[in-house]
């Protein structure tokens, strides 16, 4: 039997996606270091373990104040409390960038009177938004999108209809 974590499922239900991990770690050191197979599991181990500890911590500081959902302010009180002070300001920084990621993603899928997109619009934003991944997966280079053939006639009625 697999040893369990906190919350009752075995370690493999808790990991991180390898191939992520794998990027992540290469993208951090200098391009003549390779890491080995062996090392690379253990960060990852020790990253889903850093995980862990700041989630169960988190969770102990929502409890105190009687919270029902972990906030950011917990995850920064939890690195606190479990020494990582150092890392807050860095941590803060990152949510913040995330936080307006996010908001200029929302503001962009909706027209400035709050209108939703229409069809067209949504199929060109994702095209540019696959554009812009596939640029980033292959180190900047751009790589033209995709756009799918539509049909020339109508689609013919169902019988549902």
């Amino acid at each position: 039997m697999e040893p369990m974590d906190i919350v009752g499922r075995t370690k493999e239900d808790a990991s991180l996606p390898k191939a992520t991990m794998t990027k992540i770690i290469k993208e951090m050191l200098p391009p003549d270091v390779r890491v080995a197979r062996d090392a690379q599991d253990l960060l990852i181990e020790c990253c889903v373990e850093f995980i862990n500890l700041i989630s169960s911590e988190s969770n102990e500081v929502c409890s105190k104040e009687e919270k029902r959902t972990i906030a950011p302010e917990h995850v920064l009180k939890a690195l606190e409390v479990l020494g990582f002070g150092d890392y807050i300001e860095e941590v803060h920084a990152a949510y913040e960038q995330h936080r307006n990621e996010t908001m200029d993603t929302v503001r962009a899928g909706k027209w400035s009177n709050g209108a939703e997109m229409t069809e067209e619009e949504a199929l060109a934003e994702q095209q540019r938004m696959f554009a812009e991944a596939r640029a980033r997966m292959n180190g900047g280079a751009i790589v033209p999108p995709t756009v799918p053939k539509q049909p020339d006639s109508e689609p013919e009625p169902s019988l549902n209809s």
